[in-house]
C-alpha cells in the first residue's frame, strides 16, 4: 500500500496529540451536558473512535452513511442517505464527527437534515478541512488540521474503499487515479 502514497501529510502521533487536544476543547465546551456524537460512516468512524476516547463527558455514538463520492475523487454534490440514525436527537446537544469537509455540499445537506430534528444544539467537529475547495458556506467548530487541496487516504480515509487502516493521513499518488 505504501507505494501508493505519494507522501505523508500527516503522521500518526500528530494525529493523536490534536485529538487529545480537540476532547480537551469538546469536554470543556460541554461540561454538564451529555453529548450524542453522530459519526459519518464510512470514513469518520476511526476518527470518532478516538475522539469519544478524548472526550471526558457521559456522550451517546450513533451513526449515519451518506455517500456524494462513489468511487470518485470528487464530490457529486448529489447526497444519498444510506444508513439514518438510531437514536432520536430532539432536545440533545448533538456533535457530528466527519473525516473531511471539502466542498460543504454533504455536510450542508447533514445540518439541514438533522436541524429539522430540533436538536438543542448542533456542531460539527472535523479531523481534516480543504477550506479552498468550499462551494458552500459550513460552519465547522472543532477542526484537527486544514489541508491543502489534495487527494488524502488514510486514517479512515479511502479512494475506491481501500487504504483507509493507513495510521496517518498521506496524499494518494496521481497515478492511481489518473488514468
Amino acid at each position: 500500500m505504501m507505494d501508493k502514497v505519494d507522501r505523508i501529510l500527516i503522521d500518526e502521533q500528530k494525529l493523536m496529540n490534536r485529538i487529545e487536544e480537540l476532547g480537551k476543547q469538546i469536554t470543556e465546551d460541554y461540561q454538564g451536558k451529555e453529548l450524542v456524537i453522530i459519526s459519518i460512516l464510512k470514513g469518520a468512524v476511526i476518527f470518532a473512535s478516538d475522539l469519544v476516547k478524548a472526550i471526558k463527558l457521559p456522550l451517546v455514538m450513533d451513526f449515519m452513511a451518506v455517500s456524494s463520492y462513489g468511487s470518485s475523487t470528487k464530490s457529486s454534490g448529489v447526497v444519498r442517505i444510506l444508513k439514518d440514525l438510531d437514536e432520536e436527537i430532539e432536545g440533545r446537544d448533538v456533535l457530528i464527527v466527519e473525516d473531511i469537509v471539502d466542498t460543504g455540499l454533504t455536510l450542508n445537506y447533514l445540518v439541514e437534515n438533522l436541524l429539522s430534528r430540533k436538536p438543542a444544539s448542533l456542531k460539527i467537529c472535523c479531523c481534516l478541512d480543504k477550506p479552498s475547495r468550499r462551494l458552500v458556506p459550513v460552519k465547522v467548530d472543532y477542526i484537527g488540521f486544514s489541508i491543502p487541496d489534495e487527494f488524502v487516504i488514510g486514517y479512515g480515509l479511502d479512494y475506491a474503499e481501500k487504504y483507509r487502516n493507513l495510521p496517518f493521513i498521506g496524499v494518494l499518488s496521481k497515478d492511481v487515479y489518473k488514468k
